[in-house]
C-alpha cells in the first residue's frame, strides 16, 4: 500500500505539470472504486476548472479548484497509482479513470488500481472535516506538533504495543507499516514495547526515527517493492536503504545479528532483537 512517502513524492510530482492548467475532458471507465465515483457531479465541477492547490493529508491527495466550492479527494488505495501521459496512450486493464488537460501535446493524469479499493471523490470545502478519509486523522508526523512532549502526552497509561499504536491513523498519520518498522529500529525500540512505557527520551528517539525516515523516504521517491510508482512511471530507491523491512534472516546492518519477523495484528513485523531494546 503507498504509504505517506510515496503519496507525498505523488504530490511533489504533479503540482508542477497540472496545477494552473484547464481540465478539458473526465472519462471514467470504471465508477465502482471503494466509493461509487460521483461522474456527473466530479464533471460538473471541474471541467473548465483548474486545480489551484495540491495538499497531502494522510494517504489522500486534496486538490482545490479555481472557482468551485470543493476539493477532490484521490486516495490511491492498496495498489492505485497516478500518472501522467504525455499523449493518449491506449487504455490498459485495471486503468479506471483520466482527466485530460488543455496542453500540447496532450496531458493526461491517468488512474490505475488493480484491486480496485482507491477514490476519487468530491466534498464540499465546509464539510471536508467531517470526511470519512480525513475525520479520525490524527497528527502529520513531519509537522512541528508531532513533538516528543506531545508523545508522551498522548500515550501515557496506555496499554497498546508501540508498533501498533503507529500504525493506527487515528493516533498519528500515514505512517504505515514500512516506515513503522523502520523507525522503531533507528530508535531502539522493540515493536512490543508498551506504548505507555516510553520515557521522554525514548519519545525523542523515536520522534526524531520517524521524521528522519519519513524525510530519506521522500527524497529517495518511496519505496517500490511491488507496483508503486510515481506520477511519472519511476519506481522509488528507499527499499535500498531498508534496515530491518523484509529482510528477516539477513544480518543486521549494525550488529550482524539476524532480523527477525513476528507478525501483529495480520501485519508483518522486522526487527534486530539486539539493537532494539528487549521487552521488560
Amino acid at each position: 500500500m503507498p504509504e505517506l512517502p510515496e503519496v507525498e513524492t505523488i504530490a511533489r510530482g504533479l503540482r508542477p505539470h497540472i496545477l494552473g492548467r484547464t481540465i478539458t475532458d473526465l472519462e471514467v471507465r470504471q465508477p465502482q472504486l471503494r466509493w461509487p465515483v460521483p461522474v456527473a457531479e466530479l464533471r460538473q465541477y471541474l471541467i473548465g476548472n483548474q486545480f489551484t492547490t495540491l495538499e497531502r493529508r494522510g494517504k489522500v491527495l486534496l486538490l482545490t479548484t479555481a472557482t468551485a466550492t470543493g476539493v477532490l479527494l484521490i486516495h490511491l488505495g492498496m495498489s492505485g497509482t497516478v500518472q501522467l501521459r504525455s499523449e493518449r496512450v491506449p487504455w490498459q486493464r485495471h486503468d479506471h479513470w483520466q482527466m485530460v488537460f488543455d496542453h500540447d501535446p496532450v496531458l493526461l493524469l491517468r488512474y490505475h488500481d488493480p484491486r480496485r479499493f482507491g477514490a476519487l471523490l468530491w466534498c464540499r470545502i465546509a464539510s471536508l472535516a467531517q470526511h470519512p478519509l480525513l475525520a479520525r486523522l490524527g497528527p502529520e508526523p513531519l509537522d512541528a506538533a508531532f513533538n516528543a512532549e506531545w508523545l508522551l502526552q498522548q500515550i501515557t497509561g496506555r496499554r497498546r504495543l508501540i508498533k501498533q499504536w503507529l500504525m493506527d491513523h487515528t493516533c498519528v498519520a500515514g505512517i504505515g507499516n514500512i516506515y513503522a518498522s523502520e523507525a522503531l529500529f533507528h530508535a531502539g525500540i522493540h515493536p512490543m514495547q508498551p506504548v505507555g512505557s516510553l520515557n521522554l527520551a525514548a519519545c525523542q528517539r523515536l520522534v526524531t526515527a520517524i521524521q528522519a525516515t519519513l524525510r530519506r523516504a521522500i527524497d529517495q521517491g518511496g519505496t517500490t517493492l511491488r507496483d508503486f510508482a510515481d506520477s511519472q512511471g519511476r519506481s522509488g530507491y528507499f527499499q535500498q536503504q531498508l534496515a530491518v523491512y523484509g529482510r528477516q534472516g539477513q544480518p543486521c546492518h549494525h550488529c550482524q545479528t539476524p532480523v527477525e519477523r513476528l507478525k501483529m495484528g495480520q501485519r508483518s513485523t522486522f526487527f534486530c532483537p539486539s539493537c532494539q531494546a528487549s521487552l521488560t
